[in-house]
């Protein structure tokens, strides 16, 4: 059982890779490269919507929301765009893990901008 959740998580590292590549493709309609920017963005996040640290709720979106994200993104994209993508995904994951530095620096830049977002809104609500 315990290699077949390990074969099922490589599969979900592989195909979340896949839908990175196929964002950045441009044969991908705009509203599929907006639902897998965010997809990919939350799976890399090291910020969960669910903190790990509370017991059983805190991997629930590691099992639940990651997995649906990427199956309803993957639904999105043209099968010959996915197809080109999961063969690259697949390539690049034999060779070793990717490694993006630009994309840690968006992930980063994006909650930072929903953070001061959220600041400034309870700043707003505080005023009132």
């Amino acid at each position: 059982m315990l290699e077949r959740w390990k074969a099922q998580a490589a599969r979900l590292k592989t195909e979340t890779y896949a839908l990175y590549l196929a964002y950045r493709d441009p044969r991908t309609p705009w509203f599929a490269r907006v639902v897998a920017a965010l997809v990919v963005a939350y799976a890399f996040s090291p910020i969960d919507l669910i903190p790990d640290v509370i017991p059983v709720l805190g991997y629930m979106d590691d099992l639940i929301v990651i997995p649906l994200g990427v199956t309803f993104a993957l639904r999105l994209i043209p099968d010959s765009v996915l197809r080109d993508s999961r063969a690259q995904a697949q390539e690049i994951m034999r060779q070793g893990r990717p490694v993006s530095r630009a994309a840690a620096v968006v992930i980063v830049l994006i909650w930072l901008l929903l953070a001061a977002m959220a600041v400034a809104l309870v700043v707003r609500v505080v005023r009132s």
